[in-house]
C-alpha cells in the first residue's frame, strides 16, 4: 500500500489497518481462477499445472473453473461482477482486447481489470488430416481457390485470433473460406478428427494429433519455425507478412488492493519457475512469457490499441 493512501483513509477515519491485515492475511480461503477455454486443451491442461504450484505455494487451494464461449472473453467479463478481494482471478486472452470494439459491453478491459502477470503465449498453426488431399499451402490456397467458401476450417472461437489470423491471411490471397467457431480446442479436435471440418486453425493444442499421426501441419505462424514440427513453413516463408503469437496472463477485478495483486504475483511467478509447469507449456510448444504487473498493464495498454486497426482492417468493428 502506498504511504499517503493509508494517510488519507486515516484522515478519513477508515479502518486502514483492518484493511492491511485483510492484505497481509491473503489468502485465507480458496481462490478461483477462471479460464477461458473448456476442460481437456492445452490452456486448461496448463493453467491446471501453473495453479497446483500457485496452491503449494499460498497455502490454499486455487481452483479451475472452465469459462469457455465468446471468444475466450467471459472471465475477464466475470471479473466485472466478482468483489476485489483477489480470491476471483481470470485469464486474460488477446481476444478480450477486441471486444468493445465488436461488442457493446459497459466495462474497459485496460482500465477495468488489474493486471497481475503474464505467464505464456499460444504458438499457432493450421493442420489438416492425415489423409486429407490437401497435402501442403499450395494445395489449401489452390483448392480454396477453386471452390469459393465451401473450405471449412475451424478454430476456438469468433473473434480469436485464430479467427482473425486466418481472415487476413484469406483477405491477402484473396480467399473465401468457410469458419466453423467451437468453444476450445478439445471440441475443434474432436471436429477435425471425426470428419465435420477439413482444416483447424489452433495454439498447437494440436500437438499430440501430430505426433499420433491423425494430422498434418501447413503451416505455423510464428516468426521461426517451431522445434516440435521443423518441416511446417512459417506464414513468412509461404510470403504472407504476418506473425502471430498471443501472450496471455492473470487478471483481477479493478479495485484489488495493491498488496493482494503482489501477492498473487509473487505466487503465479514462483509457480511459474517450477519445472512441472514448463514440462506441461512444452507439450504444446509453449514456454513461460513473464510480464510484471507494470509490464503487462502496458502490454494491455498497447494491445488494445493496436487490435483496433487489426477489427478494423477487417470490417468487423461493431457499427458506431
Amino acid at each position: 500500500m502506498q504511504r499517503r493512501q493509508i494517510l488519507q483513509w486515516g484522515g478519513a477515519g477508515l479502518a486502514a489497518p483492518a484493511f492491511l491485515a485483510q492484505a497481509q492475511s491473503f489468502p485465507s480461503k480458496p481462490i478461483k481462477l477462471v479460464i477461458a477455454f473448456p476442460a481437456g486443451g492445452p490452456t486448461d491442461i496448463t493453467m491446471r499445472s501453473l495453479a497446483d504450484n500457485a496452491s503449494k505455494i499460498l497455502g490454499q487451494p486455487v481452483i479451475v473453473e472452465n469459462k469457455p464461449g465468446a471468444g475466450g472473453t467471459l472471465p475477464a467479463q466475470a471479473l466485472q461482477g466478482a468483489a476485489a478481494d483477489g480470491y476471483t482471478v481470470a485469464q486474460i486472452p488477446l481476444g478480450v482486447f477486441r471486444l468493445p470494439y465488436t461488442t457493446k459491453i459497459n466495462w474497459d478491459p485496460v482500465k477495468d481489470i488489474s493486471y497481475v502477470l503474464n505467464v505464456t503465449g499460444y504458438a499457432f498453426g493450421l493442420v489438416v488430416p492425415a489423409d486429407s488431399p490437401l497435402k501442403t499451402w499450395t494445395h489449401f490456397v489452390a483448392w480454396a481457390k477453386a471452390n469459393p467458401g465451401k473450405l471449412s476450417y475451424g478454430s476456438t472461437g469468433t473473434m480469436t485470433s485464430p479467427h482473425l489470423t486466418m481472415e487476413l491471411i484469406a483477405q491477402q490471397l484473396g480467399l473465401e473460406l468457410l469458419h466453423v467457431p467451437y468453444k476450445g480446442s478439445a471440441d475443434l479436435m474432436q471436429s477435425i478428427l471425426g470428419g465435420q471440418i477439413m482444416a483447424a486453425a489452433d495454439s498447437t493444442g494440436f500437438a499430440p494429433q501430430v505426433e499420433a499421426g491423425k494430422l498434418r501441419v501447413l503451416n505455423t505462424w510464428g516468426a521461426e519455425r517451431l522445434a516440435k514440427f521443423p518441416d511446417a513453413p512459417t506464414l513468412k516463408e509461404l510470403g504472407l507478412d504476418l506473425v502471430q503469437n498471443s501472450p496471455f496472463g492473470i487478471g483481477a477485478p479493478k479495485g484489488t488492493p495493491e498488496a493482494v495483486v503482489k501477492r498473487l504475483h509473487d505466487a503465479f511467478k514462483q509457480a511459474m519457475e517450477q519445472d512441472s509447469y514448463k514440462t506441461a507449456l512444452a507439450r504444446y510448444d509453449m514456454v513461460p512469457m513473464y510480464m510484471s504487473t507494470s509490464a503487462y498493464k502496458k502490454f494491455a495498454q498497447d494491445t488494445f490499441t493496436r487490435e483496433k486497426a487489426l477489427v478494423e482492417k477487417l470490417g468487423l468493428a461493431k457499427p458506431s
